[in-house]
């Protein structure tokens, strides 16, 4: 074998115990009882605590963390799981938001949606309205009983009306952000009899 040769076999195989050692490490800490434990592996009596995993030249290459225990991977999972459900939560109502302002574009279709839903409610007060004042005009001791039946009729009635009436409110709260983002613009307000 040439001297060359064995130069260069010489010299390939020095890289490759070079890199053998690059890629070694050490683990160091200093276990429960305060002595200090040194391993070519993470060490097992240090694993409630830090452990320093150091490069072949002594410096520091990281901090390995303690294992955490059962209860602090349940305080994680359910930490992550509430996390994952606000995110959940985020996405529905941007979601909802959008089908928001795509069912009400502006205050006007919003107006006009509210009106067609307290209408029959409207109606229907105006309708018990009516036979209670019929009902009054006969002052008969037969009717307090009807009377009573149409005086709840308008209460449930009004009931309803507050209930749409919240519902829409509650919308436009969240709406006019919306249309400002949007740069909608009108000067239309919400109805003023409620």
């Amino acid at each position: 074998m040439s001297a060359a040769l064995r130069l260069a076999c010489a010299c390939l195989l020095a890289g490759l115990a070079h890199g053998a050692s690059a890629q070694s490490a050490i683990y160091t800490c200093v276990d429960a009882k305060g002595r200090r434990l040194t391993s070519d592996r993470p060490i097992a009596d240090c694993l409630d605590r830090d452990q320093k995993e150091l490069n072949p030249n002594g410096t520091v290459r990281r901090i390995v963390p303690p294992t955490p225990t059962a209860a602090e991977r349940a305080a994680k999972e359910a930490q992550e799981h509430r996390a994952a459900e606000e995110r959940q939560h985020l996405a529905d109502q941007k979601r909802m938001d959008k089908l928001l302002v795509t069912r009400y574009p502006n205050p006007a279709a919003h107006d006009l949606d509210r009106a067609k839903a307290l209408r029959p409610v409207e109606e229907a007060i105006a309708t018990s309205s009516r036979r209670i004042a019929a009902l009054r005009a006969r002052q008969a001791d037969e009717n307090d009983r009807e009377l009573g039946a149409q005086l709840r009729i308008v209460a449930a009635q009004e009931d309803e009306k507050r209930r749409i009436n919240d519902r829409f409110d509650a919308e436009l709260v969240r709406l006019k952000p919306l249309w400002a983002q949007a740069g909608t613009h009108s000067a239309s307000e919400p109805p003023a009899n409620r």
